[in-house]
């Protein structure tokens, strides 16, 4: 039986360059070496098209090629026959593989000489062992299927999306080994992706954010494709989130706007998965290691199937809570009476309304439609006395601004109540049910609207 091109990715990681032999229309052989070969299907293969050599030359006059590829584990060698379809410049392909390449070029010492022209996709028409001898394969890690299973049993019993995020950072540890994770969600309104959950780092990083296009994670969400790179490089990777510049502001000595993105310094392995239901993007996946190519083609399918079952789940707990609050309707809850303020000094909250930013005191606390939502909240518990409210009466109320569409209200409120916990301070966000929530001040708090930011 004829293997199949699916059952040797292995030995399309890169390990091992490919050979690929060319002719030209007068006979003529020619032989090189291939810096990156990639898995499009069952029946295609793409190969890096990076410099106008002999090899190209001999592809456009005749379509036709031999590639032989080696497994790393077991040094089998493979024939393919290939022939030549297109080239594609731009779109989830070529970027995945630009991004495969710089980690490539970055470990070999050749950034400044690898760089793709095109990613050159090829029917494979068939494919052959070498005859020759080869290792005992070794057995695997572990059973990627069974993961798959438990992690999917774990999340259908999720019932919110706090517990959803948790379950499924605490599966792709449990079920999986990653040790390394994180959530973003995206926010259509900016074309960014913030930080909602993250799991292994010293510090959470909630509320870091990426600009669509930025980075692994970035480039995986504008493409809505996974990016996975097995090699540390500069071009892909990122430890600070990008800050917006406070040097007009008065303040701009004393207040600091910039939360860090979580992630390790120098990953050396990146696989960033995009969240979606159907063209919807919710955000993405995000896992990387200290160890070269920890995430086969095996994990990308695994961890893609995690991405779809998180995308579905979001969206249905999304509607859920909204046809509960719709039937429920928006009764508050009594107001319960505050006791006399404490003779203290009054926390001084401010707000930026540019960027809806919030200061406690001088210290950065959020931004954007999460910081719109805190600072309504603030507005009513100061002019009415407010502390229970639901989220239907959020997405109602005209002065937070919600977007039109995906306003991910229950992500923007899982991150303003990690950054009210993080700071452990005086003034903190929990649920009383399902849609509802009290907002709880221990201290007198004075609000200041300041003025904006040239």
């Amino acid at each position: 039986m004829r293997p199949r091109l699916d059952a040797i990715r292995e030995c399309l990681e890169g390990v091992i360059p490919g050979t690929m032999a060319t002719a030209s229309p007068d006979g003529t052989p020619n032989v090189s070496y291939l810096s990156q070969v990639q898995f499009v299907d069952s029946d295609h293969v793409a190969l890096s098209y990076q410099f106008f050599n002999k090899t190209r030359h001999n592809l456009m006059a005749n379509p036709h090629a031999l590639l032989i590829v080696t497994s790393p584990l077991s040094m089998a060698q493979y024939r393919l026959s290939l022939e030549y379809l297109r080239t594609e410049t731009a779109g989830p392909l070529f970027e995945s593989m630009k991004a495969k390449l710089a980690g490539i070029a970055s470990h070999t010492g050749m950034s400044g000489v690898f760089r793709l022209l095109g990613s050159d996709v090829f029917r494979v028409n068939s494919i052959e062992q070498v005859p020759g001898e080869t290792l005992p394969a070794a057995p695997p890690q572990r059973n990627l299927l069974a993961a798959l299973r438990a992690t999917s049993s774990r999340l259908s019993a999720c019932a919110d999306l706090d517990r959803l995020l948790a379950e499924t950072l605490a599966c792709l540890e449990q079920q999986f080994g990653i040790q390394y994770t994180m959530v973003l969600m995206f926010d259509e309104s900016s074309s960014r992706l913030y930080t909602v959950a993250s799991r292994g780092y010293q510090s959470s990083g909630v509320g870091s954010e990426i600009a669509l296009g930025d980075g692994v994670i970035g480039v995986a969400a504008r493409e809505r494709t996974p990016i996975r790179i097995g090699h540390m490089n500069s071009e892909y990777s990122y430890s600070r989130a990008i800050r917006e510049s406070t040097a007009s502001s008065e303040f701009a000595d004393a207040l600091e706007s910039e939360i860090p993105l979580p992630g390790l310094c120098q990953p050396r392995s990146q696989l960033a998965i995009p969240i979606t239901t159907g063209e919807r993007l919710h955000g993405v996946l995000y896992v990387e290691s200290e160890q070269d190519l920890r995430f086969s083609y095996d994990d990308e399918d695994a961890l893609a199937s995690v991405a779809g079952h998180l995308g579905t789940a979001i969206q249905l707990l999304q509607g859920a809570s909204e046809n509960v609050e719709e039937i429920l309707g928006a009764t508050r809850a009594p107001v319960p009476r505050r006791g006399p303020a404490p003779a203290a000094a009054p926390l001084l909250i401010r707000h930026f309304r540019e960027n809806d930013s919030i200061f406690l005191g001088d210290d950065y606390l959020i931004k954007g439609v999460a910081g719109s939502i805190f600072w309504t909240l603030l507005k009513d518990y100061s002019d009415k006395q407010r502390t229970e409210f639901t989220n239907r009466e959020l997405r109602l109320d005209g002065r937070i601004r919600l977007p039109d569409v995906s306003d991910n209200l229950e992500a923007r409120l899982i991150l303003l109540s990690r950054r009210l916990e993080e700071r452990d301070g005086p003034i903190r966000i929990g649920k009383t049910g399902r849609g509802r929530f009290r907002l709880s001040v221990d201290c007198p708090i004075r609000l200041a609207e300041e003025q904006e930011r040239a």
